[in-house]
């Protein structure tokens, strides 16, 4: 169901409109020197809005859950000094009725938050009547409706400068990111909402500093309006996320190694159907994956095997794949003989798997 939003401009004046809007500062404000000497060199930088923590939301107690409403006169020092605007994370109304009071030029909504709908709407009623533009990050689980909702409940108080902030989904198992981006939620969001800009949160995602070009430029790469990106004078003393902030020196040399492409395919603008195949290629991509991981699962199970004196092929518990397969498949709607066909070929190729680490055990045993 497409969300019907009324929605205007989140560019603030001075900023140019030109991708990719750049917002930056430290994962979390921690003393007004740390906060000055980082706002004067991205500025320097020709960064234009400077970002900072001061309520910081933390998975455990007794982690730096930031330094409050006692920082937020250090960033109305900023905009004095530099001329760049403010902008920062707020989770209850009295960050939003305190971020205002300071001045902040620009608020966002956390992942924790968003995945509330009691907080987004006490913030979304704390903002009724401003013209504050908010951004919104994705919910912390993969869950696009709840997104979508957030932006509803602010669009519903009147707040019709909203952009959404990308920064990927926390999942269980260890991956190569921090947070799984899962691309094609954010694809569908923009499918869903198209006017509604979409900024990518590359620290977040990849949760580590060597990570965040490749991730900016995937993120360029779909066609996304921003980045959001930590910056600290001195990632290794920062009190929070240090791994995931780049220094102002780095991100100007991120910046000018990220190609922006054309969003044209020739000279047609990119249809709706080029946009549901880029999410096809994501997800194809993740399928491989996938497997590559199941294959990696099967030769373990080949090594036990073997030290155990056990058979490569076990009819019963191949049996028992198969029927549990099927069964999802149904509960999926999809054609049964299909995922069979899919699961036959990829039981051979973990036989095949299996027999050959068996037999290179064996030729290491003799």
């Amino acid at each position: 169901m497409e969300a019907k939003l009324e929605l205007e401009s989140i560019l603030l004046p001075g900023v140019e409109g030109k991708r990719p809007l750049i917002i930056a500062g430290p994962c979390s404000a921690e003393t007004e020197e740390q906060v000055m000497n980082t706002a004067r060199e991205l500025s320097a930088n020709g960064v234009k809005i400077f970002r900072a923590g001061i309520w910081k939301p933390r998975t455990r107690p007794g982690s730096f859950e930031g330094i409050g409403s006692t920082g937020l006169p250090w960033l109305q020092r900023v905009k004095k000094e530099t001329g760049m605007y403010t902008a920062v994370e707020v989770a209850t109304a009295q960050h939003v009725y305190e971020a205002i009071k300071y001045g902040v030029d620009m608020l966002w909504i956390g992942a924790r938050t968003t995945a509330n709908p009691f907080a987004v709407q006490e913030v979304a009623d704390a903002l009724r009547g401003t013209d504050m533009p908010v951004l919104v990050k994705n919910p912390v689980n993969p869950d696009l409706e709840l997104w979508i909702g957030a932006f509803e409940r602010l669009n519903r108080a009147g707040i019709k400068r909203l952009g959404a902030i990308h920064r990927g989904f926390s999942v269980y198992q260890k991956i190569k990111y921090r947070n799984d981006p899962q691309w094609q939620i954010a694809i569908e969001l923009h499918r869903r909402i198209p006017q509604l800009p979409i900024i990518t949160d590359p620290s977040h995602i990849s949760g580590d500093s060597e990570l965040i070009l490749e991730v900016s430029q995937q993120a360029m790469d779909l066609n996304f309006d921003g980045l959001i990106i930590e910056s600290h004078e001195c990632p290794a003393r920062a009190w929070s996320d240090a791994k995931q902030q780049v220094t102002p020196a780095h991100l100007k040399m991120i910046m000018n190694d990220i190609v922006i492409r054309d969003a044209s395919i020739g000279d047609k603008p990119r249809t709706e159907l080029d946009e549901l195949r880029q999410q096809i290629d994501i997800l194809d991509k993740q399928i491989v994956e996938i497997v590559a991981k199941r294959m990696s699962i099967s030769e373990k199970i080949a090594k036990y095997k073997y030290e155990n004196g056990i058979t490569v092929l076990q009819a019963r518990r191949y049996d028992e794949i198969l029927a549990s397969r099927r069964a999802t498949a149904e509960q999926n709607k999809l054609n049964p003989d299909f995922v069979i066909k899919l699961y036959e070929a990829i039981h051979e190729e973990s036989v095949n798997r299996q027999t050959a680490v068996m037999l290179e055990l064996q030729k290491a045993a003799k």
